[in-house]
């Protein structure tokens, strides 16, 4: 088996599966012991998964990476880091350079690195001016050697659009990329294409939610073991509700059993192939599902398999409009499941994993 690589610029080659690292933050479900991920972490780079990607909000991530790194100095030459510049709701409105330079050198202190890799910029309120200043500073520490690349996060193609008009240099997009969830193709994917942006596409696997576990299994009750599950049981109620997504599941299935696969590594193929696709995250916690992930590198679909997988995401009502909009309505079920404030006040001492109920209830 081949690891297919993506070269996004000179000296930067990545494989085109990176580990997600969201599910090791902290309160983002069970705690989980930091000696075992880094020992999960060894396990990837020494199978060719050399792209982690990580956030200054997710708490404790940036340091098990540079704690890695420590313990694994060769193997950490090998491993390319994006991480992300996540400013808190309550900080920007009057947000500085200072703190942008501050959130910076954190970074690079955590991670145990002189140049960061890769910096994606996220920004919770677009009633609040400033994001485009914000990318502008950025570009100045990029200049100064203290970052490599700049990409973004969750920006709808209007402010992405911004971004690139007030002179913003961008390599990559981080967003949100399934089956599930193909708001990416509302007019993203052909402004990345423009500006030759590559997508970098979380949710590909809809956090546990696209695999073989939950075929025929009716819906689960809350509370939710992680934020994940959260998450993408309100993204199952936009696609049409849990029986659409239950005969999403079992075409998928099909095709894994004709492809001798699994339903994730499926999943993570379609997007994968996808236009301006550079790389699929797929979030791992731990080592457990190495081997199911390695498959999507082996996995070829064809003409038959993308008509039955598109026909069922075309009929699907939503998530509809742009990328991450619904996720910014405020007070809506989306938003209200967000930590938004985690780099001044860290993670809540308690997080509800039970979703708004009256989101998953009317096609379940």
């Amino acid at each position: 088996m081949t690891i297919e690589t993506i070269t996004l610029a000179p000296g930067y080659t990545i494989s085109r599966v990176a580990k997600g690292n969201w599910q090791l933050a902290a309160k983002h479900g069970a705690p989980y012991a930091q000696d075992d991920a880094v020992e999960d972490m060894r396990r990837f780079v020494e199978a060719g998964i050399n792209a982690f990607d990580c956030a200054d909000h997710y708490v404790g991530v940036e340091d098990t990476i540079g704690l890695f790194r420590r313990r694994y100095p060769e193997l950490g030459k090998q491993l390319r880091v994006s991480t992300k510049y996540t400013p808190d709701i309550e900080l920007i409105p009057h947000l500085t350079r200072r703190d942008v330079e501050t959130a910076v050198d954190t970074s690079l202190q955590r991670l145990g690195v002189e140049q960061l890799d890769l910096v994606q910029f996220h920004w919770w309120d677009y009633e609040v001016p400033g994001c485009v200043q914000a990318m502008q500073w950025l570009q100045e520490f990029q200049k100064a050697g203290k970052i490599a690349h700049l990409g973004t996060t969750n920006f709808n193609v209007a402010r992405l659009r911004e971004i690139v008009d007030g002179g913003v240099t961008l390599l990559t997009n981080q967003l949100q990329y399934s089956l599930l969830d193909r708001r990416p193709e509302n007019g993203m994917v052909e402004l990345c294409r423009q500006h030759g942006i590559q997508l970098l596409c979380y949710g590909t696997v809809a956090g546990g939610f696209l695999s073989d576990k939950w075929l025929g299994q009716p819906s689960p009750p809350p509370p939710f073991e992680n934020r994940s599950l959260i998450k993408y049981r309100l993204i199952i109620e936009e696609f049409g509700g849990w029986e659409a997504y239950q005969a999403l599941l079992r075409a998928l299935d099909t095709i894994a059993k004709k492809h001798g696969s699994s339903i994730a590594a499926v999943a993570a193929r379609y997007v994968l192939d996808r236009p301006q696709v550079a790389a699929a995250l797929v979030g791992a916690k731990d080592a457990r599902h190495l081997d199911e992930t390695l498959a999507i590198f082996s996995l070829r679909l064809d003409a038959e398999d993308l008509a039955s997988l598109g026909a069922l995401s075309d009929a699907a009502p939503g998530p509809a409009g742009d990328c991450y909009d619904i996720e910014r309505e405020k007070d809506g079920t989306h938003a209200r499941i967000m930590q938004m404030n985690q780099n001044t006040h860290g993670a809540p001492a308690h997080i509800d994993m039970s979703p708004p109920i009256a989101a998953i209830g009317a096609r379940s």
